[in-house]
């Protein structure tokens, strides 16, 4: 199998696009396993559409160095090719002086090969010297060509590319003319979502367009033989192999409103034993279920929608009531509460518009508010739905939840925002709504937990599923998060 990573010197470089297009052209021909690293939704939906394989995220702030080479390895079973798509610029981390969080920690723990897209808007020979400088920075992140974007002509293109396999000795495998048609679709948390762009004809047609520019202007052919070439391994067991009976089933809202799902979730659900049913808050039912979860998403994009199904509102409320386990991350917070209020001027409205949620938390989510994009670390209470833990994550929202002050919150922030005062994770019954994004893998203990409370929900009624292949997983509390 063969490896390699793509990042860019800043952020708007044009890795994304860059990336998209590689991996739909090689998955011409190949089983292309794609990547992500950082903690993010939306350029995996991407790169999981480019493929027709689920993109996975690798993030050493949230992931220890053993969980990152097991989602690793076992997205990469029988795959040709490994893509990883890098966040930002190539050594952007958490903090200013160490790499976590950065793509290079990352390249580094998987000993793979960078890529390194690099804007040359305005400048020629300096191009070299911001290369040099990427590549003296870590010895131990190996760079082994460079993309140039942003190329404004033949003259442009020859004075980058000749300064720089003159004095930084990698080879530069594409020159890519700047054009507007290379830029995707932006909202006011980034991309728009995949899924819900696909259905309009521009955006299909400017994704083609992407694809057929970075296929005309990268040289496919030496992309190739600079990945690193991986010989097949032994059996590399995973936290993914072991799941038990399957005797819970767990609702998952899936639709336009709520997409924002880490691949890895509905692996570690099999491997605790739940079968998993989707539903969307737009336009169904609710499914009958142990427990429910409400992922992040778009809510405040379809609030009308929402509003209108008062079925799929109301039941939700009366499953809470009764007890029946729910998580909301974000988006599902959003939705749990009394109403959601656009706030004049949003998207142009000329006065405030306020739609009726579930009513779940007695309380408002505002839109908009403040811009909130923050790593995200703390602590969660034994009596929590998710259980007592340490944990990182992150929070990602445009909105703000104005709670009652008797609320119970299970999470102590020590690091990020949460709903009010550093307190996230607001509870009622077993009902847990937060602003904090969980990686599954990382918070592998606490979606544990959240299975084991809908298998108590359950009274196991249901028929287990044996696997007959596998043995029984032994289930270990969360630890604190381990050096890489």
């Amino acid at each position: 199998m063969k490896q390699v990573l793509i990042t860019g010197d800043r952020s708007g470089s044009g890795k994304t696009s860059i990336t998209l297009a590689l991996t739909a052209l090689l998955s011409k021909n190949n089983r292309v396993q794609t990547f992500k690293v950082g903690m993010d939704y939306i350029d995996p939906s991407y790169l999981s559409a480019a493929s027709g394989r689920p993109c996975r995220n690798l993030d050493t702030f949230t992931l220890s160095g053993h969980q990152i080479r097991d989602i690793f390895h076992f997205g990469c079973r029988d795959a040709d090719v490994a893509l990883v798509e890098g966040v930002r610029g190539l050594y952007e981390g958490a903090d200013a002086l160490t790499d976590i969080g950065s793509t290079a920690s990352v390249a580094k723990v998987l000993d793979i090969p960078v890529v390194l897209v690099v804007s040359a808007q305005s400048i020629t020979r300096s191009a070299a010297a911001l290369v040099k400088g990427f590549q003296a920075f870590d010895r131990d992140v190996r760079i082994a060509a460079v993309i140039l974007n942003n190329v404004k002509g033949g003259s442009h293109r020859a004075k980058a590319v000749s300064a720089i396999e003159h004095y930084c000795d990698v080879p530069v495998i594409g020159a890519i003319p700047r054009m507007e048609e290379m830029h995707l679709a932006m909202r006011h948390l980034g991309l728009v979502p995949y899924r819900e762009g696909v259905g309009h004809r521009d955006f299909t047609a400017r994704i083609a367009t992407i694809t057929e520019m970075i296929g005309k202007y990268v040289d496919l052919e030496r992309f190739g033989a600079l990945m690193k070439e991986v010989p097949p391994s032994p059996e590399y067991t995973t936290l993914f192999d072991l799941p038990a009976e399957r005797d819970v089933r767990i609702g998952i809202a899936l639709d336009e409103a709520f997409n924002f799902y880490y691949a890895d979730l509905f692996d570690i659900l099999h491997a605790a034993g739940a079968d998993y049913v989707p539903f969307s808050p737009v336009r169904d039912r609710l499914p009958a279920a142990d427990g429910y979860i409400i992922g992040g998403g778009y809510p405040e994009l379809f609030v009308s929608e929402l509003e209108a199904n008062d079925r799929m509102r109301e039941a939700l409320n009366e499953v809470s009531k009764n007890g029946s386990p729910i998580y909301g991350e974000c988006g599902g917070l959003m939705y749990l509460t009394d109403h959601m209020t656009l706030k004049k001027g949003w998207n142009d409205i000329p006065k405030d518009q306020e739609y009726q949620m579930c009513g779940v938390f007695h309380g408002e989510t505002r839109m908009p508010s403040r811009r909130v994009v923050s790593y995200v670390e703390g602590t969660s209470v034994n009596d929590s739905p998710l259980g007592a833990a340490l944990f990182r994550g992150h929070e990602f929202h445009y909105s703000e939840v104005v709670l009652p002050r008797d609320t119970r919150f299970a999470y102590q922030l020590s690091r990020g925002i949460g709903i009010q005062d550093n307190l996230d994770g607001a509870v009622i019954h077993n009902t847990l709504g937060s602003y904090t994004h969980l990686h599954p893998v990382a918070s592998e203990g606490m979606f544990l937990h959240f299975v084991g409370l809908c298998r108590k929900n359950g009274h196991g009624s249901r028929e287990p599923v044996k696997n007959p292949q596998v043995k029984e997983k032994t289930t270990k509390p969360n630890t604190p998060h381990e050096k890489l």
